[in-house]
């Protein structure tokens, strides 16, 4: 009988972690290096102890002494060990000494694999539960070129041993599933949690690269480890590759941008110029140290029911060729946004937000399922060194411009917003071009999929062209009438 797992996982398919090790070890053709820092050497001990490890190691080392970790694989510019470039050049470096030391003639099947991890477990005070860094490089075929998975993790358990273990138990996953996994990566990423809950562990970065990855959008990956639960927030560049959050938030001024971005509309961008100068112009806020976010909520992308990947991919697509970091969350509630934030930053945030969205900030009805209600959400929300930026809108029917001195909330919650207005909490974006107010997004994506003309004119510069060439948002056609 089939039990439903988190991600629709089956039991009955999900092997033990030994006989994944062992599957692995009878296979002739499998042979590899283990290299593991700061965790001990967990993932190699499961190949020992599943048997028949002779034909799949050729290698296991664990330098723990700085000195000799640098002499094997050099001094990192920022002199810190679990980092992304460790773990890269650990993988590159164990490689090259299995093709410097087996000679390929005499080991014409072999497909050579190197995995590494560079960790950190949980500090002896416990108010650091530590992280990490996976990844393997692997072939599978001996005439191609190597694949690569990487991805970083953050231990939820507050023990030594037991994030030991669930390191170990991740490294047969990946390993497992890199070589009887690759065709299908959502299942590869499913399998990472393999024999693991998922209150032990999150991942909250992860990148495939190689020749039988060409195929895959990281994006897409990214969007996978929200949709499966495996972390509440995850961030690509304007490359399409994903970023780590906590790398690039770090003692960062952040200032966010929530939207459908569907597509993104010349009022996306006024009110991305406009607040960022006001942001940049705060004395606490350093530019130079200033991070902006374009921040989809994984509700937004389930609007329509289930999520749509080719609809999420265009919205996407248009804000990478912006130049965009983009992020992805689970935070519905915009104080569970900047309480994640705070764990990277205590700089100055920022938030740039439509009127409808405010009012919705102080709609007593959007925080029922808290058990401090609005009361508690204010405080998590404005106790943080946190401004926030609000762009007007034009009544349809008066024709009044609405802003944050007429807007109308909630009687009961009244007294609570003009408390935060007077302490400058609330500042209107007041160099804004009227003629965006007439703009909706929802609108210029009706006329888009129903082939009218003139939407073209409502977007930001190159965009309509990508949509129009890419055939993004269900556009069938190229406008007739260019400008």
């Amino acid at each position: 009988m089939a039990v439903t797992l988190k991600g629709d996982r089956k039991i009955s398919s999900v092997l033990p972690t030994k006989s994944k090790a062992l599957k692995i070890n009878l296979n002739s053709d499998i042979y590899g290096t283990f290299a593991e820092i700061g965790a001990g050497q967990e993932t190699v001990r499961n190949f020992f102890r599943a048997g028949a490890s002779s034909g799949t190691i050729a290698k296991a080392m664990s330098a723990y002494d700085k000195d000799f970790s640098d002499a094997i694989y050099g001094i990192e510019d920022d002199n810190r060990y679990v980092t992304e470039s460790r773990l890269k050049k650990m993988l590159r470096h164990e490689m090259h000494l299995i093709e410097d030391r087996l000679d390929r003639s005499k080991h014409p099947e072999k497909l050579f694999f190197s995995y590494a991890n560079t960790v950190a477990t949980i500090n002896f005070s416990k108010k650091f539960k530590g992280h990490g860094w996976v990844g393997i490089k692997f072939q599978l075929d001996p005439l191609e070129d190597y694949n690569e998975i990487v991805l970083h993790l953050r231990f939820k358990e507050t023990d030594a041993k037991a994030q030991q273990e669930t390191l170990g138990i991740l490294g047969v996953n990946l390993i497992y599933g890199a070589f009887y996994l690759n065709d299908n990566p959502k299942e590869l990423l499913k399998s990472f949690y393999d024999n693991i809950d998922h209150d032990k562990l999150e991942i909250d970065m992860i990148n495939f690269s190689g020749p039988r990855f060409m195929y895959v959008d990281n994006r897409l990956m990214s969007l996978q480890l929200v949709k499966n639960d495996m972390t509440n927030a995850v961030m690509f560049g304007p490359d399409g590759n994903n970023l780590l959050p906590a790398k690039v938030l770090y003692k960062k001024n952040i200032l966010t941008l929530r939207g459908s971005f569907r597509p993104v509309t010349k009022v996306n961008m006024d009110m991305y110029e406009e607040s960022k100068k006001l942001f940049f112009e705060e004395n606490k806020v350093d530019p130079k140290k200033a991070q902006v976010i374009f921040e989809i909520t994984l509700s937004n992308l389930r609007a329509e029911g289930e999520i749509n990947e080719r609809d999420f991919l265009d919205r996407a697509e248009l804000l990478c060729s912006l130049g965009q970091n983009v992020m992805i969350t689970n935070y519905k509630e915009y104080f569970k946004l900047v309480e994640y934030f705070s764990e990277f930053t205590k700089e100055r945030m920022a938030l740039a937000l439509g009127v409808n969205n405010l009012i919705q900030i102080f709609d007593e009805k959007y925080y029922r399922h808290i058990s401090g209600g609005i009361l508690e959400a204010f405080g998590k929300l404005f106790y943080r060194d946190l401004k926030i930026y609000m762009y007007p809108y034009k009544d349809e029917k008066t024709g009044e411009i609405i802003n944050s001195e007429n807007i109308v909330v909630h009687p009961r919650t009244k007294e609570l917003y003009k408390f935060f207005k007077k302490n400058g909490k609330l500042i209107n974006i007041d160099n804004y071009d009227p003629k965006n107010l007439e703009i909706f997004s929802r609108t210029v994506l009706k006329m888009i999929k129903d082939g009218e003309e003139g939407w073209q004119e409502l977007l930001p510069t190159g965009i309509a062209e990508i949509i129009e060439e890419k055939r993004l948002f269900g556009c069938s056609r190229k406008r007739t009438n260019i400008r």
